[in-house]
């Protein structure tokens, strides 16, 4: 519920803290003070398009904002959208929404804090707010609410889920129908192609690791002759040779022998030198090993021309594959399994598609049944809420109008599949019928104001006290289906005179607490039956706020807010009180034009009755 709503520079507004009860507020003063300015400021609330008219003259900005406590099921709803976008706050059972409004046209919205669009903000306000007399937010006006509506009147929610999830079902199956039911023509290029593909990198070969390997070996047949004479020279250094221009050269193993034999020669006499003649012996093994290694490696360098071609066509033939099918030669052949895995898919596809053309077939025969009896079901529960409501319209004046709600299917030849039986249930011919994640219907409630019209939609009555009127019946009779916490009512008592008003005041307070009408039968034609299905008819609370002229409606309040305007020097502004006791007493007698002695009593004894009733009923909320 709105527990604080904080107005700064609106319009005539200058500075403005109210703080409203959880039950039935009430809003009452001379027409002009301000009231409307009140109800505009909750409307930016919920994302209303704002302007820099609305800054009051000489303010750089307007500063709106709303407290909001939440109750479990409120904060349930509203926990995935503000968990998604970051938009927690320090606690779950509170929120506050916020608007400024700035003088250069600039606005900005913030939820906990946080800056969010206009669009965001009105999402998560509509959700806790409902004005209705304006036309803006009127929710019960949009057909996309109605059938939700009536499902949770008639408490058909679980049927509704169960049929969603064949819903479900049956698009997953028609989204793999639609990849495999390609154009034959495309699906033959893509067999032809996905073909030659897997021909041409398994005529290849490859083998995991062949690249760098054949690197190596191309590197060493492009430099075998400067390999040969490098090794060569590496050998003639360690074993000796003869240089024609120096005759016999002695190499590094010959001198390390010759110095060998002198250390041995020299451990011969002293002892002490043995280490060193073993050390010098081993190492002369060492480098005998070393050149005969590097003999054998300098014979086994190639001068091969024709392999090195050879090594350079297979590299250049993995580079073309790759620039085609992956960086190296592994996701090559990855590619290779994955387009075999396609081509294996793609020539089962017909016996794969005939499967789940089966499948197909099935799910829509399920939903054809199981929305036919959710139809069934919805169309009576239909009857008995356009009757519930019709009766409450009467109690507010309405007595000749009339209320109905709508459900209608709309024949798609690759809808629902229902058979006679199955479509007789909810009256209609068999046939294929579109459906959704809802069902068969479509769901409309539509009214007739007056004697002699037609019905229509709920969105083209007449607006202000009439939509008003029609809006508290609906609420009255849906109760627990409508979830928004609170509820504003403008211009409700337009049109309708003392008497009536003080059913509707009554009918406001009854839902602002919550009332349980009982069970009802439900009825088709002339005949009542039980159905098995009972329809919850017990109004949860809202928190109530009233705008209104007539005191007959103000007397049911649990809170009374008197807005007035005054001038303060050469600027006008708004001024809202809290009445209580006398001061409520002199305020209705004010509206009732008997501000006097008789008036007072009058208006007392109202009060009285006033009570009497709340006291009947359980109390008022406070």
């Amino acid at each position: 519920m709105l527990t604080e709503l904080r107005i700064r520079d609106l319009a005539i507004i200058d500075e403005l803290d109210l703080t409203f009860e959880p039950g039935f507020n009430v809003l009452t003063g001379e027409t002009g003070a301000g009231k409307s300015i009140i109800i505009d400021a909750v409307n930016l609330l919920l994302g209303d398009r704002a302007s820099a008219d609305v800054v009051r003259a000489g303010a750089e900005r307007t500063e709106i904002e709303g407290t909001y406590q939440l109750r479990a099921a409120a904060s349930a709803r509203l926990a995935p959208i503000l968990a998604e976008h970051g938009l927690e706050g320090d606690s779950p059972d509170e929120l506050v929404l916020a608007r400024e409004v700035r003088a250069n046209g600039r606005s900005i919205a913030r939820v906990n804090g946080r800056a969010v669009t206009t669009a965001l903000l009105g999402e998560i306000g509509g959700r806790l707010v409902d004005v209705h007399g304006q036309g803006e937010h009127l929710s019960l006006l949009h057909e996309r609410e109605h059938l939700g509506l009536l499902d949770r009147y008639a408490g058909l929610n679980g049927q509704a889920a169960e049929l969603a999830e064949l819903v479900r079902r049956v698009r997953a199956v028609r989204r793999e129908l639609e990849g495999l039911r390609q154009n034959e023509r495309e699906r033959a290029r893509r067999i032809d192609l996905l073909t030659y593909q897997m021909e041409e990198i398994g005529a290849a070969a490859l083998q995991p690791g062949e690249e760098e390997a054949l690197e190596v070996e191309r590197k060493r047949l492009a430099n075998a002759e400067q390999l040969a004479a490098l090794s060569s020279e590496a050998v003639a250094l360690l074993a000796g040779g003869d240089d024609p221009a120096e005759g016999e050269r002695l190499g590094a193993v010959d001198a390390l022998g010759a110095a060998e034999q002198a250390l041995t020669r020299l451990a011969r006499i002293d002892p002490g030198a043995g280490p060193l003649a073993e050390q010098l012996g081993e190492a002369a093994a060492v480098l005998a090993d070393l050149t005969h290694e590097l003999t054998r490696y300098r014979e086994a360098v190639e001068f091969n021309p024709r392999r090195l071609g050879q090594v350079e066509e297979r590299i250049y033939l993995l580079h073309a594959l790759q620039r085609k099918y992956g960086d190296t030669v592994a996701e090559v052949l990855a590619y290779a399994e994955r387009a075999a895995a396609e081509l294996e898919t793609i020539g089962h596809a017909e016996e794969r598609i005939a499967d789940l053309e089966a499948e197909e077939a099935g799910l829509l025969s399920r939903i054809g049944a199981a929305g036919a009896t959710l139809s069934a079901r919805r169309r009576a529960a239909g009857v008995t809420l356009a009757r519930a409501i019709e009766a409450e319209l009467a109690d507010l004046q309405m007595a000749k109008a009339r209320f109905a709600a709508d459900i209608h299917w709309t024949a798609d030849p690759t809808g629902a599949i229902l058979d006679a039986e199955t479509a007789a249930q909810a009256g209609q011919p068999a046939g294929r019928y579109a459906f959704d994640g809802h069902g068969l219907d479509a769901v409309a409630f539509l009214i007739s104001a007056n004697p002699g019209e037609p019905l229509k939609p709920m969105a083209k009555v007449a607006s202000g006290g009439e939509t008003s009127r029609l809006m508290l019946a609906l609420k009255t009779v849906l109760g627990r289906a409508d979830e928004t916490p609170t509820l504003i009512f403008d211009e409700i008592d337009q049109g309708i005179g003392g008497r009536v008003g003080g059913t509707v005041g009554r009918k406001l307070w009854e839902l602002s607490r919550g009332q349980e009408s009982g069970v009802r039968r439900q009825e088709s034609g002339d005949r009542s039956q039980e159905t098995g299905t009972r329809f919850q008819l017990l109004a949860s609370s809202h928190q109530v706020l009233c705008i209104t002229h007539l005191p007959q409606l103000a007397a049911y309040g649990d809170a009374h807010f008197r807005v007035s305007k005054h001038i303060v020097g050469e600027r006008t502004l708004t001024e809202v009180s809290v009445l209580t006791d006398e001061a409520r007493v002199a305020e209705l007698a004010q509206m009732m034009g008997a501000d006097s002695e008789v008036g007072r009593s009058s208006v007392a004894e109202m009060l009285g009755e006033v009570a009497s009733l709340k006291q009947a009923k359980g109390g008022d909320l406070k």
